[in-house]
């Protein structure tokens, strides 16, 4: 994990040179990461391929995937982006690709 960071870390001081901008948008990468972790976690502990360690409670996949929702809009927001309607695009994309699958 740390070397994801590394490199996340390096191609972000290439791409902005304010620090403001690298300090907030390495945060915002380091939260979805972490976030994306623990979602990974909680599924291969709900599908049975690596049990929960004996220390962690019982957890809530609902609030993993909200927490990385969150992150993903805080980075939408610095943006402008409007999520909903960049998601619709990308359902509409899925549902022309391969409507049998997702849906």
């Amino acid at each position: 994990m740390r070397i994801i960071f590394r490199i996340f870390k390096k191609l972000l001081i290439i791409r902005y040179v304010n620090m403001v901008d690298f300090d907030l948008l390495y945060q915002w990468g380091c939260a979805i990461l972490e976030e994306l972790r623990e979602v990974s976690k909680e599924i291969n502990a709900l599908e049975g391929y690596k049990p929960r360690k004996r220390n962690v409670l019982d957890s809530n996949i609902r609030e993993k995937l909200a927490d990385l929702l969150f992150s993903v809009k805080c980075i939408a927001n610095r943006y402008q982006i409007n999520l909903s309607i960049e998601f619709n695009k990308i359902l509409k994309k899925y549902n022309k690709r391969d409507p049998s699958r997702f849906f």
